[in-house]
């Protein structure tokens, strides 16, 4: 195939090829010319091009297939158009001489069809450049067009069609024979060749303006004529046509036409409606198919017009629309005024809803409403006439009326959602009045319609919800004598009710009980008026039903008297029964029936809605009603004779109602019912007493969705579907009706006024229930499958074989309703069954049904074939057995062979296909190779298209579930596809759908194989391109979309082979399809290649915009970014929507953060789009003017007229972005907020600025900071709640996200601080009165974190979002005294978000104040002076109401946080908060909002220092302060329950696993426990309770545990610290007070005493030391350090067993954050024998030394990167701690203390030595350690020999370790040592040790070089030298200081080198000499002697002397002279800079 991609077709090759491959390798070529063509220049073809033309003329004549001839026809025209036109004539010659052959045969069709082709395609292509040659091909054309069979006459249409396109008025003198040509296919009996002439037409329409002039009328009535009996195709083609023709009459274009009057537009819409009312056609019945046309040509004549002329044209459009279902010809029979009204509900919903912005839309909702009145004023003026007659029929006029423009007013306002606001703001012209008054409107269908567009106002607009219900309840009162009232207001109530659902700050809860009261009144007084019981009856129960929507919260309470009215509204036993069917006449009868059907329904709502109360004791009380209920149906055919057939319909009623109330129960609760029950249903679907042969709506649904193919389903998937739904037969195949009598399209509300509150899919609000007839045959049949499963075998087979002998006896059409129902119920028990996974029963039972089944495969009908194959399917499944499997298969196979007609042929096609579909690869595995093969015999059957769809759909069906065992048919299979795509006939779109699909499977069978390289891979891959390239180039929608779903498998499995150059501009082009599923598979598959490629998709939708070239080109500079956004307005489609905003998001994470500013500029153009097109052009504008003179008026005009003429195509301007889109376009601004985390740039505008002018990127969130701002300020101001709430949140992430971002122009601002403006404008709408409260408590959040902030730094910004929040303090206390809205627990969460967001303003004061102490006073003053009256001057004034509610706040959570067994506790009047019947819907607000709020409570409770005083000043004004708290209530009681409120609250957050809480929220928990904890009075009450204390150190112990967070845990720890605080402080002050009373009693007294009790025995341990886990706050205190420090060092966990995998430089990993951790945890090891007895504290101690000797050693391991300073430096002071405890003095455990603290040295210094797995101790940290144990630790210590022996080697080791800061470590800590030990215990240390420092001074005396580097270690070593003269003997001292003296004078520098030498040198000696002045006095004697034996020493100390003092007097000079310079230097001269004086060369005296 390689070798057809050459420019010239390469002939050797082609020959070579066997026949069957040549025609594709022919396509292939065209293919890649087709590519080349377009790009090539002239100069690339001149050469080849005669041969090339000639290669291709030479194709016409090889009959080539559809696809080739297009390509074909194609390619010649685009030679012609880039290269030279020599060979045009000659061409077109050609071909009009292959039209005119008269050569009729099949053979030679091709032929003439490609000629045909290539014409229309050099025509539209070149245009004039063809000359005359026209005249000539028209006729030709119009010749043959009489011969033609249909492939040729739809081929010759659109030649035509493209003739006239391409000459344009250029070919005017031919265009009246085209027109006359065309004429006669308009009403072709050919569907193809009818859409093909429509599309002519329409071009002529263009073109020819006798069109719309002299034949306008003609035209019209020609193209009613062209509805009658068309498809769904024809119907949008010729509905193109006459909108155009319309819209043309009204253009410019036609205004200019000569001798010819321009129509009125009256006049026009009047030519329209003749087509609507009449069909046109003769008279009799209403032509559906016409009326469905005219109503798709209304659509296209106002898409025409445009948006504008619509918006000024609306009174008009609308009054005519109006007037069309008024007229009574529209509606001649029920079912026909459901459809008409359909019809005009579709071009209302259609014009005004897809073409008309937000505000318009809103002006044509109040057109709306003041139709609705001049009705009611209709009716008003008929109810007062006398004449009967004529009233009568206004009356039905006007109610369909009313029925349209309510739905269409509901419909709207529920689009608009809440910017529907000024709709009902001014009561005297909003659109509420004329709504309620439609409620008492004579008809019942009108009374609906308004109920139900009532419940659409009161869910876009929750405010008016609570005011609309008392109204209705009011005037129901007023009105309570008129039936119609009763009925109109509560069927009201009833859709009001329904919506409560949606909205979610729901009614109030008393509305409920209200309403239930009216109800049961209803019902009670329904029997005392006869007039109104009807009324009342059908009223009490819908308003019970209604009810019961509201949900388990409000019914709960009602259930008993619920129950009590359902057993009291049915008979009790069989006796009353029959007692009641003696009594009672006609109406009472009524009555009765529609009480009951009323109790079932408010059952079956109650079942539906309230699933948590239905217990088996509720369904035990229902059943006996049911049962009753059951047993009255045997009566109800002789009551209906009796009374007569009137009660029909009531009785039809009870039925349904009761199979819908079974259906909600469990199938076993009723099985003693079965027999009746059963006899009941089969009867009711077998229409055993039904006349009528009326089918279920159901079998579409039961039937598999793939086979949509068959059926034709996919007219639902239309934009249409909504008026498509009118004919069943939903396209006719050979006039054969597919369901007859079904009114699957002819849903109402008056069908069932239950529907009001059912709830609706929001695509689709308006409830359509189906009448009455079929709603119970579906019913019947839903309940029949679910009983089905659980009945005996030997039923099971009396009801089949009962089926069988219904079809039998029934006859004609009737017998198909009969088997349809019978199949619908077979099919949902067959269903049921599988799911159930029972079995169908024995043989016989299978075989009954396979006859059932088998007798339907060969129905003429077939969606019966279709259904009965899916029955065989569902059988195989539930009977699972291979041979019963294999004998189906088998009795298929063998019919297929035998069978010749279309009927048997196609029934078991489609049974084998759904045999493996259900059976599955491996089930049917054996049977593979037989299905295949008949399937692709059949499917090859090109005489019959009926049974090649079958037979493909069969063969995808058998592909898609064969898996790997079909692997080895697909290529067999995949050769057919391709052969059938190139050779059938386009107008046979099924075939080439099933095809389509065929491939699909194929792709998937072939699967990930598809990337791989072998040749046969690579042929079938190229086979998928081929076929996706034919299929993409399809005329029909449904094809392309196959197409499109190929190429994105494609696409999944073989990414590299899908070209995204040309699949990318073809997706973006379909997007704006006018057909649905092309729409969803464009979108389906843009959403997967962006997951892959989104950058590569993004560019290339871009460039299509980019290159200008293309003028209808879809994507604009906003690129498909902004065509998706722009979808999200229009579409409809919740599927597709939700792709469409898949799609975006992917976009947008892949490429928002690097083209942040082209995202940005798209979202604002979302947002800031002004909300509407103005239509305030001059057409307005003038009338207004005319008061002013005249030169004003024309200056108004023509400045409008130049407005307009600058925008680019006024009439049809794009609709403002709705408020969805405006929402979705907020949430992806917090998104792109979101990718940008992390990336420092984006939010540092400094850096940012940086990288901005280097590489000039500015995808900077920082530089587009404004732009942020502005988008959030805008929807947060929107009129749009969700809008809002949208706005808001994103404000907030703003306002966090840059709250620190420096402005670096003004140092110590931030960036925010310049939009201060903008962010309290944002809120300040939100907290106005009338705001729901959803959104002021959004904002209450934004208050709160923008004070908390801390951008606004001056109090005077800040007060402006202060003051908000004051105000909404207010209505903390008010709230009760006006009537509510809203739920109760809307207002605890206003109320809850208002504390909350105080709680945070509060916290952060106290945070700033508390840092403000510690920062000092200099860095305050640069904020000026407003920063010192703080944040917390603010918040002071509100504290005392505040710490009250808060504390209100958290009881009330306390209380709802109580587990359900508790509920009984609760307080019955609710709490300070919630209201006692909300408590569920109040808890989710408790849980959001509790954590601040503690924390704040405690932090005041802190600050206040627990005092109740402030409570108490507060209590007189405030009554719920401390909540129930009596009068006397001591301040300890009101602060116990205070601190235990908290303690406990916060104890059970921390332990509970049901909860999970934030770090943020763990961290709030934390620090209000620490606050609270560190106040003195709790500090006592925990102190003195250790069980408490043990808990909270409990909790704490799994905060380590549960919580990474290092932060959290440092609170922890904070925690920990506190209760042990609290502990010691109480064991000091009970051993005072134990001291104090000891000395108070007298000595002899106390001897007894003493034994038993002492303060030494007081704390943890007692008396006998043991440490009891259960009890001892010590120990959980252990077990909390051991925690945290077995987390951080894992070596030191005691349950891990050496593994000797332990890894020692693991902890020098250690961050800052967890050494503060263990610093911390060790210090307060060291602290906790203080909080035991002095037994106790021996029990504890070695666990403490053990803990703190590991972590020492651990984190001061030898070679270790980094060391930790901190945690080694709290080990050290531990062991001070430790080392110096009052305890070591103690008699009794002293020595045991000694001991251990001995011990402790032991293993510090046998840990330092390095073992095999441990590398030993630093140096440093060992010397520090050991030092602070010789030094401060008991003397024992130092006095153990083998101690000092090991101590001795550690300082020898460590000075001889040469390592310099050892050596100085090692002096400094030994000098220490030997200065705090007595001489007799120091004297083993210098024995050891001394000599060697000695040496080292000695050496140095004589070997001065390196000096200088050992300054620190010369220092120390003579201080070393010091100490030691000073401890030795006096007859020792001599010998030293001979040793010193000399030393210390050979430091001594001569003077003369003194200032040449170094610093190091000098300092040295400068030190020397102070030192020999020094020991001089101390040892004269000694000083003396060696003075005089050492002369040279005497001699140099002098002259040092002598040089010292000369030095200080010069020093002395120099200062006075500096100090007088200084005195000058004070004027106010210059300021100089004052040089340092270096006093380096003076010793210090």
């Amino acid at each position: 195939m390689e070798l057809a991609h050459s420019l010239l077709l390469n002939e050797e090759a082609l020959s070579k090829i066997p026949d069957n491959k040549k025609p594709v390798f022919v396509f292939e070529w065209l293919r890649f010319l087709d590519k080349v063509l377009v790009a090539a220049q002239k100069s690339d073809i001149k050469e080849k091009q005669k041969q090339l033309v000639a290669q291709l003329t030479s194709q016409i004549s090889e009959s080539p297939g559809p696809p080739t001839r297009k390509l074909l026809a194609r390619n010649l025209a685009t030679i012609f158009s880039v290269g030279d036109t020599f060979d045009l004539f000659e061409t077109l010659n050609k071909c009009n001489d292959v039209i005119k052959n008269r050569d009729d045969s099949p053979s030679y069709l091709p032929t003439k069809l490609a000629a045909i082709a290539c014409l229309g395609a050099m025509y539209e292509k070149l245009g004039r450049m063809t000359g005359r040659s026209y005249e000539e091909t028209v006729q030709t054309l119009i010749k043959s067009l009489k011969n033609a069979e249909s492939q040729g006459r739809s081929e010759i249409m659109s030649t035509l069609e493209k003739v006239i396109k391409g000459l344009g008025s250029a070919g005017n003198s031919t265009y009246k024979d085209v027109y006359k040509a065309t004429k006669q296919c308009m009403t072709d009996r050919s569907m193809v060749v009818r859409f093909a002439a429509a599309k002519c037409m329409l071009q002529l329409v263009n073109e020819a303006p006798f069109m719309y002039t002299s034949e306008l009328e003609t035209v019209s009535s020609l193209c009613f004529r062209a509805l009658d009996g068309s498809n769904y195709d024809v119907r949008c083609a010729v509905a193109k046509l006459l909108g155009n023709l319309m819209s043309m009459t009204q253009s410019p274009k036609a205004a200019s036409t000569a001798k010819w009057k321009q129509p009125k537009l009256e006049d026009v819409l009047n030519l329209l409606s003749v087509g609507f009312l009449k069909g046109g056609i003769g008279s009799g019945n209403i032509n559906r198919e016409i009326r469905v046309g005219v109503t798709h040509a209304y659509i296209e004549f106002v898409k025409s017009m445009g948006g504008l002329w619509l918006e000024r044209n609306i009174s008009v459009f609308l009054n005519h629309i109006f007037e069309l279902v008024a007229n009574p010809k529209a509606t001649p029979t029920h079912v026909d005024a459901v459809y008409a009204r359909k019809c005009v509900l579709f071009i209302i919903r259609s014009a005004i809803g897809g073409l008309l912005g937000e505000k318009a839309q809103i002006a044509a909702a109040k057109e709306i409403s003041q139709i609705i009145v001049k009705q009611m004023n209709i009716v008003g003026e008929a109810t007062v006439d006398s004449d009967g007659r004529s009233s009568s029929a206004d009356i039905a006029g006007s109610q369909h009326v009313l029925v349209c423009a309510l739905h269409e007013l509901g419909s709207l306002v529920l689009r608009l959602g809440t910017s529907a606001s000024p709709l009902v703001a001014e009561p005297a012209t909003g659109i509420i009045e004329p709504v309620v008054s439609v409620l008492i409107h004579p008809s019942h269908a009108a009374r609906l319609s308004a109920s139900w567009c009532l419940g659409s106002i009161s869910r876009a607009l929750p405010s008016q919800l609570t005011p609309l219900l008392d109204r209705c309840v009011e005037r129901m009162d007023k009105l309570k004598t008129s039936p119609e009232a009763v009925s109109g207001y509560s069927s009201a109530l009833a859709a009001l009710l329904g919506g409560v659902y949606q909205c979610p700050l729901g009614i109030p809860h008393a509305k409920g009980k209200q309403l239930f009261n009216l109800s049961e009144e209803l019902l009670r007084t329904a029997s005392q008026n006869s007039r109104l019981s009807l009324q009342r009856t059908q009223s009490g129960w819908l308003l019970l039903g209604s009810l019961m929507t509201l949900g388990p919260a409000v019914v709960k309470n009602h259930l008993p008297r619920m129950l009590l009215l359902w057993k009291n509204a049915f008979p009790r036993s069989h006796k009353e029964l029959e007692a009641e069917k003696q009594r009672g006449d006609s109406f009472t009868w009524q009555v009765t029936l529609e009480a009951r059907s009323g109790a079932l329904g408010a059952m079956n709502s109650f079942l539906q809605h309230c699933r948590d109360l239905v217990t088996e004791d509720v369904i035990r009380r229902l059943l006996a009603p049911l049962k009753c209920a059951l047993l009255m149906f045997a009566q109800l055919p002789w009551v209906i004779k009796q009374y007569g057939t009137h009660l029909k319909a009531s009785a039809a009623m009870v039925r349904l109602r009761l199979y819908d109330v079974l259906s909600q129960l469990p199938p076993e609760s009723f099985e003693g019912t079965y027999t009746d029950l059963l006899r009941e249903l089969v009867a009711e679907f077998t229409l055993t007493d039904n006349p009528a042969n009326t089918t279920t709506s159901l079998l579409r649904a039961m039937c598999h969705v793939d086979d949509s193919v068959i059926l034709g389903s996919w007219l639902q998937e239309t934009d249409h579907k909504a008026i498509e739904d009118q004919f069943e037969p939903n396209r006719k195949v050979d006039k054969e009706v597919l369901q007859p009598n079904s009114a699957s399209g002819s849903g109402a509300l008056e069908h069932d006024s239950q529907s009001l509150y059912a709830r609706c899919p929001t695509s689709d609000p308006i409830p359509g229930p189906l009448p009455l007839g079929v709603a119970v045959i579906d019913s019947s049949v839903r309940l029949y499958g679910l009983v089905f499963p659980r009945v005996a075998h030997k039923h099971r087979l009396q009801m089949l074989q009962h089926f069988i002998e219904c079809i039998k006896q029934a006859k004609s059409v009737r017998q198909q309703a009969v088997q349809m129902n019978i199949f619908t119920a077979v099919l949902c028990a067959l269903k049921n069954l599988s799911d159930a996974k029972e079995n169908l029963g024995p043989d016989e039972v299978k075989k009954s049904a396979f006859n059932l089944i088998m007798g339907a495969l060969s129905s003429t009908n077939p969606i019966l074939r279709c259904a009965a194959g899916e029955a065989l399917g569902r059988m195989a499944q539930v009977v699972g057995d291979s041979r019963f499997i294999a004998d189906m298969a088998q009795y298929s196979f063998n019919s297929l062979k035998s069978a010749r007609d279309v009927i048997n042929r196609t029934g078991h096609s489609l049974a084998l296909g759904c045999l493996h579909r259900y059976v599955g690869g491996m089930g049917s595995g054996q049977h593979l190779n037989t299905s295949v093969s008949i399937v692709l015999a059949l499917a090859q059957d090109s005489n019959s298209p009926v049974v090649q769809v079958w037979a493909l759909h069969a063969l995808g069906l058998i592909a898609d579930s064969g898996g790997p065992m079909f692997r080895s048919y697909v290529e067999p299979t995949l050769s057919l596809v391709l052969q059938l795509l190139l050779s059938v006939p386009p107008s046979t779109v099924d075939v080439h759908q099933c095809l389509g699909k065929c491939l699909s499977a194929l792709i998937t069978s072939l699967g990930p194989e598809l990337q791989g390289n072998s040749g046969s891979i690579a042929t079938a891959r190229l086979y998928c391109m081929v076929c996706c390239a034919i299929m993409q180039d399809h005329p029909d929608s449904l094809v392309q979309a196959e197409a499109i779903t190929c190429l994105q498998q494609l696409h999944m499995f073989a990414p590299r082979h899908v070209n995204l150059t040309s699949l990318v501009p073809h997706l973006c082009a379909t997007l704006t399809s006018s057909h649905l599923l092309l729409r969803r598979a464009a979108v389906g598959c843009l959403r997967q290649l962006v997951n892959r490629e989104a950058g590569e998709v993004s560019d290339q939708a871009l460039t299509l915009a980019g290159d200008g070239s293309n003028e209808d080109s879809i994507i604009t500079e906003t690129g498909l970014e902004g065509l998706l956004f722009g979808m999200m307005d229009t579409e409809n489609d919740g599927k597709l929507i939700s792709d469409v905003q898949d799609t975006l998001i992917s976009l947008l994470q892949s490429l928002a953060t690097q083209n942040l500013t082209r995202w940005l500029k798209l979202l604002k153009g979302v947002l800031s789009a002004s909300s509407d097109t103005s239509s305030s052009g001059p057409l307005e504008s003038a009338p207004d003017n005319k008061e002013k003179d005249d030169d004003d008026d024309d200056e108004e005009e023509d400045a409008g007229l130049e407005f307009k003429a600058s925008a680019p195509d006024v009439t049809h301007p794009t609709v403002a972005p709705r408020w969805p889109t405006r929402v979705f376009a907020t949430e992806c601004l917090q998104k792109i907020l979101l990718a940008c985390e992390g990336i420092q740039a984006h939010f540092d505008l400094e850096l940012a600025r940086e990288i901005k002018l280097k590489t000039s990127n500015e995808n900077f969130l920082v530089l587009h900071l404004s732009e942020l701002v502005r988008m959030a300020f805008i929807a947060a101001t929107s009129d749009s709640n969700q809008l809002r709430l949208a706005g808001l949140s994103a404000l907030q992430d703003i306002i966090t996200k840059f709250a620190s971002v420096p402005e670096p122009e003004f140092p110590g601002h931030v960036i925010l601080e310049q939009f201060q403006a903008q962010v309290s404008a944002a809120l300040r709408p939100a907290f106005s009165p009338d705001t729901s409260s959803d959104v002021t408590a959004a904002a209450c959040d934004v208050c709160s974190t923008w004070i908390g902030s801390g951008v606004a730094r001056d109090l005077n910004d800040l007060r402006r979002v202060h003051q908000l929040l004051v105000s909404s303090l207010a209505k903390l206390n008010a709230g009760k005294s006006q009537s509510p809205l809203y739920n109760e627990s809307a207002v605890t969460m206003e109320k809850l978000a208002v504390l909350g967001a105080w709680a945070e303003v509060y916290i952060v004061a106290v945070e700033r104040e508390h840092e403000k102490e510690t920062k000092p006073q200099r860095e305050e003053e640069e904020y000026g002076e407003s920063s010192r009256e703080s944040l917390l001057s603010l918040v002071q004034p509100e504290l005392p109401t505040l710490s009250q509610n808060w504390l209100g706040a958290l009881r009330d959570y306390a209380y709802l946080s109580l587990p359900t067994e508790y509920s009984s506790q609760l307080p019955s009047d609710g709490g300070t908060f919630y209201h006692p019947d909300t408590i569920d819907s109040a808890k989710p607000h408790y849980k959001k909002r509790w954590t601040p709020i503690l924390h704040a409570l405690a932090i005041w409770l802190h600050e206040t220092g627990f005092s109740v005083g402030e409570m108490n000043k507060e209590s007189d004004k405030n009554s719920s302060v401390p909540a129930n708290a009596p009068a006397n209530m001591k301040r300890d009681e009101i602060n116990s329950d205070r601190l235990y409120l908290i303690l406990g609250i916060c104890v059970e957050a921390l332990s509970n696993p049901q909860t999970v809480l934030t770090t943020h929220a763990v961290n709030g928990i934390l620090k209000a426990l620490a606050a609270v904890l560190s106040s003195d009075w709790p500090k006592q009450q925990i102190g003195a309770d250790p069980i408490l204390s043990k808990e909270v150190l409990n909790v704490m112990h799994r905060v380590f545990l549960t919580q990474e967070n290092v932060y959290t845990q440092l609170l922890a720890v904070k925690v920990v610290k506190a209760v042990l605080l609290a502990g010691k402080d109480c064991l000091q002050q009970d051993r005072t007070k134990f001291k104090e009373k000891e000395l108070e009693t007298p000595t002899s007294t106390s001897s007894e005493s003493e034994d038993t009790s002492d303060s030494g025995s007081m704390g943890d341990g007692g008396e006998e030391g043991d440490i009891i886990p259960e009890k001892s706050v010590v120990y959980a205190a252990l077990e909390v350090c051991l925690c945290v420090i077995s987390r951080q060092i894992p070596a030191l966990n005691p349950s891990a067993p050496s593994t000797g995998f332990q890894v020692p430089t693991r902890l020098t990993k250690m961050s800052e954050e967890n050494c503060s951790l263990v610093a911390s945890i060790v210090l307060i090891l060291a602290d906790l024998p203080n909080m035991c007895s002095k037994n106790g504290s021996t029990s504890v101690l070695p666990t403490i030394l053990f803990l703190i000797t590991g972590v020492l050693r651990e984190m001061s391991n030898k070679g270790a990167e980094r060391k930790s300073p901190v945690v080694v430096q709290a080990c050290l002071t531990a062991l001070r701690t430790l080392c110096s405890s009052s305890f070591l003095e103690d008699e009794d455990v002293g020595s045991k203390w000694r001991e251990l603290l001995r011990s402790a040295l032991v293993t510090v210094l046998q840990n330092a030595k390095p073992s095999d797995d441990k590398p030993g101790m630093d140096e440093v940290t060992l010397l520090a350690t050991v030092t602070m144990f010789l030094v401060w630790g008991p003397k024992e210590i130092a006095q153990t020999p083998s101690i000092q022996k090991q101590c001795v080697t550690m300082f020898k080791d460590c000075w001889e370790s040469k390592l310099p800061e050892v050596q100085l470590k090692c002096l400094q800590m030994f000098t220490s040592v030997i200065q705090k030990l007595d001489t007799k215990d120091a004297t083993p240390y210098i024995r050891g040790v001394a000599a060697k420092f000695l040496e080292y001074l000695l050496i140095l005396k004589d070997d001065k070089s390196g000096l200088d580097s050992q300054q620190a270690l010369v220092t120390a070593s003579l201080n070393f030298a010091e100490v030691l003269v000073a401890k030795a003997e006096d007859d020792k001292r001599l010998t030293l200081l001979s040793l010193l003296l000399p030393v210390l004078v050979s430091f001594l520098v001569d003077e003369k080198k003194y200032s040449s030498v170094s610093k190091p040198t000098q300092a040295i000696h400068d030190d020397c000499l102070q030192r020999l002045v020094k020991i001089g006095p101390l040892y004269p004697e000694q000083f003396k002697n060696i003075m005089m034996s050492h002369a040279d020493l005497k001699l140099k100390l002098g002259l040092a002397i002598k040089h010292s003092q000369t030095q200080l007097s010069t020093q002395k000079k120099k200062e006075e002279a500096a100090a007088n310079q200084q005195k000058i230097s004070q004027l106010p001269a210059k300021p100089t800079i004052a040089l340092k004086t270096n006093f380096g060369n003076f010793a210090a005296s």
